[in-house]
């Protein structure tokens, strides 16, 4: 039989529509002074499976444009600050990282048990409640102008470390969920642990050289370059079960000087594009029809875990010796949960069925009221 080949005007006239309707909510956004990030995931919810009028598109495609989406959202985060800033940022952050994890895992970790659950699927819903979206948080403070803001090397300091934290909770969570013992446990914390350290003391002590070395005059080539190393570092760590998020962000410190200012030029107009897709593919992944069942209970967890993050950034913040609304500021940047969230609850939607529906609502809820929340803020 000849093989079927996918009917590609279909395909291209339905990617077209999509593009250009994220193209007109981002204008509406942009008149009226809101960020685009709740339009674009009602959007996706809007035209996903069990929306007002559900798209035949190619979801493969678009999760793939997605996941270089928020790759190079943490890539160019990561391109405003030096290895020694970071340095100096982690080590002054470990306090308001336990607070983080001590505020905002135990309301999931809790509501997890009240609702009947086993404790694995308690300890996931804790998770999702935990981290913030790095992803979200990142086109926030880009979209404000807050990238030179006093408080984002505060909130950049936790994002890092509540990545860091995932290295350690998902391999711990995934041989917990395949029926692992403890030596199992050990070896994959052990490799993802290592390998991040190994990573970190590399962008901090060897960026500025390797810089200098892959500096080159040619717009082509930086851009493939630097793109290449982002997707290969992203997925090495992937396939070790770290975030693939981090090591694009880690790739980002390492590159500094001239190097920098012309990868900012270079990826920002394909950071917009595939940012705007994973945002779009979020909701996409979302079916509307699961949500009332979980709703007031995806409303509650979102009512307190609004109150813990905004403690935390608030706390955090006292260092920098500024007034309440910086640190309040903080705290209220940080509500944002995505695609980490998402990423957890999919590892035990086997074990506890009503884990993925809260978990998206509760995702959608935060994923929309975060950004409104910092813009608020401001």
């Amino acid at each position: 039989m000849p093989p079927v080949h996918p009917d590609f005007a279909r395909i291209f006239i339905e990617l077209g529509f999509a593009t250009v309707g994220l193209a007109i909510l981002a204008r509406v956004a942009r008149r009226w002074g809101f960020s685009s990030i709740p339009l674009y995931l009602l959007a996706g919810l809007a035209f996903g499976n069990g929306g007002l009028l559900p798209l035949a598109l190619s979801k493969s495609f678009i999760e793939i444009g997605a996941q270089i989406g928020i790759l190079l959202l943490l890539f160019m985060l990561g391109l405003e600050y030096s290895g020694d800033q970071l340095k100096q940022n982690l080590r002054s952050g470990f306090a308001g990282a336990a607070i983080d994890l001590l505020l905002n895992f135990p309301p999931g970790f809790v509501a997890g048990l009240l609702l009947g659950w086993k404790p694995l699927p308690a300890v996931l819903l804790g998770g999702v409640t935990y981290i913030s979206s790095s992803g979200i948080i990142a086109r926030v403070l880009s979209e404000l102008g807050r990238l030179g803001a006093v408080e984002t090397p505060v909130i950049l300091s936790i994002l890092v470390l509540e990545d860091l934290v995932m290295a350690v909770y998902l391999p711990m969570v995934a041989v917990l969920i395949a029926g692992g013992g403890l030596g199992r446990i050990f070896i994959s914390i052990a490799i993802a642990s290592i390998t991040v350290l190994v990573v970190l003391i590399a962008a901090i002590r060897f960026g500025p050289f390797l810089s200098k070395l892959a500096a080159h005059q040619s717009d082509e080539i930086i851009l493939l370059a630097t793109f290449g190393t982002v997707l290969l570092v992203a997925g090495i760590a992937e396939s070790l079960q770290i975030s693939a998020a981090i090591g694009a962000f880690l790739v980002g410190i390492a590159i500094s000087g001239p190097l920098a200012v012309q990868s900012h030029r270079l990826f920002s107009p394909l950071r917009d594009l595939f940012a705007a897709t994973f945002f779009f593919f979020f909701g996409l992944e979302i079916d509307p029809r699961n949500l009332p069942p979980v709703l007031l209970v995806a409303l509650l967890l979102a009512a307190v875990t609004t109150l813990t993050k905004m403690l935390t950034g608030y706390w955090a913040a006292r260092r920098l010796q500024v007034g309440m609304g910086i640190r309040l500021r903080t705290g209220l940047t940080l509500v944002a949960r995505g695609e980490f969230s998402i990423v957890i609850a999919g590892l035990g939607v086997a074990l506890e069925p009503r884990l993925g529906p809260l978990s998206a609502a509760y995702v959608l809820i935060m994923a929309i009221a975060g950004p409104i929340a910092a813009r608020f803020a401001r």
